[in-house]
């Protein structure tokens, strides 16, 4: 399996569990600092390696009255002054193939939403930036379709590539998290992210609806997915989940990030423990 740089960061088979963490979406620009300074202190505290995440454009709202962000324009500066100010790598996602190059002047890592990874236009424009690419594996994909997907980016000369798993549609509004795609994907040769708190979304109603999530549910799939061999955790968080505007029924607290990340830490180190003294 290949290991993906980002800057002074590496993901991979070879590196400790990386954090990508921030709220849904671009609010304000004191709760992106309050929430990315937050867990930098975390993530420093416990010798982690952080990305800070929070989109820009939320194109993909139930409503066209959802807040959906400050856009590209401002909200790329709002992250460059992330990077810059706190000292972070950051991620958002891009719509468009359009926005790729514009995008790729400030992240660390161009993000492709699960709904859009299939679109060639934006994956191949997202690969040519020569940043990193986060894939968001489509609700409608098997794991091994994601080879299709690699093959694009790599086409283009590419290879720190991560994949995210953030559950399968079986009907019904809910998302399912299969522990077999993760040890799929990883066979593709690439690093796995697990994000928790997209995959216990419940679609059909309103991520501003508490009935919008299940959040009780995050600490008992991240700690499978970290089990299973995922190089990374992929968690939306901010300082208070009730009043965010996006998937506030969905993002798991910032009181409560740290203990979730122990457990997750203490778990990968033990994983890659016994994948070393008791191999299968």
């Amino acid at each position: 399996m290949k290991t993906v740089e980002i800057g002074d960061i590496r993901i991979g088979p070879d590196a400790p569990l990386a954090l990508i963490a921030g709220p849904c979406v671009i609010e304000s620009q004191d709760v992106v600092f309050k929430t990315a300074e937050a867990v930098k202190k975390i993530a420093d505290k416990l010798r982690m390696t952080f990305i800070f995440k929070s989109s820009y454009l939320k194109d993909n709202r139930s409503s066209s009255t959802s807040y959906q962000g400050p856009g590209l324009e401002k909200g790329l500066r709002i992250l460059e002054k992330v990077r810059t100010q706190v000292g972070v790598p950051v991620l958002s996602d891009i719509h468009s193939a359009a926005e790729a190059e514009i995008a790729a002047e400030v992240l660390d890592v161009i993000q492709i939403p699960a709904y859009l990874s299939m679109q060639t236009s934006i994956v191949v424009a997202a690969a040519r930036t020569g940043k990193a690419v986060n894939v968001k594996k489509g609700q409608f994909l098997d794991p091994s379709d994601m080879k299709n997907v690699i093959n694009k980016i790599e086409h283009e000369n590419n290879t720190n590539i991560l994949l995210t798993e953030r559950g399968t549609f079986f009907g019904y509004h809910n998302l399912v998290v299969d522990m077999r795609g993760l040890v799929v994907m990883r066979s593709l040769g690439y690093p796995v992210v697990i994000d928790p708190t997209h995959s216990i979304r419940v679609y059909g109603i309103s991520s501003s609806d508490p009935r919008g999530g299940t959040p009780e549910f995050v600490p008992a799939l991240s700690r499978a997915a970290i089990a299973s061999g995922c190089e990374a955790v992929f968690i939306e968080t901010h300082p208070n989940c009730s009043e965010a505007l996006c998937d506030a029924a969905s993002m798991w607290p910032l009181p409560r990030l740290e203990n979730l990340l122990i457990q997750l830490k203490r778990l990968d180190e033990l994983r890659r423990d016994m994948e070393k003294d008791f191999p299968v």
